[in-house]
């Protein structure tokens, strides 16, 4: 079987990133609503994502791949982008993203929040979860960063942890 070609958009390419090792660039400007490329990959089951994401733990854990490229497409499936071939995967993540996700009719598409100049890299929210949250830190350098990737959603919950942290580590034991 013959590696699909790696998936393209007139609107955006491929680059070293300011972020964290390659990322995805805007061409030209970029207006707000676009649909700038399909995030694209395999269709698998709950049960198997969970199944992946423990072999990916377990990669990190021994100084592999750690990355995550799951996305969920409904209550039973997820789309795992982890191909060569899915461009949108190194798309990186921003606490204050530029792009967002759509998944119409089951298929995921990153579209432009707002108006993005040539040149500029193309981040978006990745939504995780605050339960795994330490083995995720995030280098986008937003204002609004917390410095992990969480959803924003999210991001007030683990400030007060972080908040509740650092005056627990202040306080001398005796």
């Amino acid at each position: 079987m013959n590696k699909p070609a790696p998936t393209t958009s007139p609107w955006a390419r491929v680059r070293r990133s300011k972020i964290h090792g390659r990322g995805v660039i805007a061409r030209r400007d970029i207006p707000s609503g676009t649909r700038i490329i399909e995030y694209v990959g395999e269709r698998i089951t709950k049960a198997e994502s969970e199944r992946r994401d423990e072999a990916r733990a377990a990669r990190a854990a021994s100084g592999g791949d750690g990355c995550v490229y799951f996305f969920e497409l409904n209550k039973r499936h997820d789309l795992d982008g982890h191909m060569s071939w899915n461009t949108a995967r190194l798309i990186n993540h921003s606490c204050d993203p530029n792009c967002e996700s759509e998944k119409p009719r089951g298929r995921i598409w990153i579209t432009a929040k707002r108006d993005i100049a040539a040149g500029e890299e193309l981040t978006f929210d990745y939504g995780f979860d605050v339960e795994n949250w330490r083995e995720h830190p995030c280098r986008c350098g937003s204002p609004k960063c917390v410095g992990y990737i969480v959803a924003k959603s999210h991001r007030w919950r683990l400030r007060k942890r972080l908040a509740k942290d650092r005056r627990a580590s202040k306080v001398k034991k005796p």
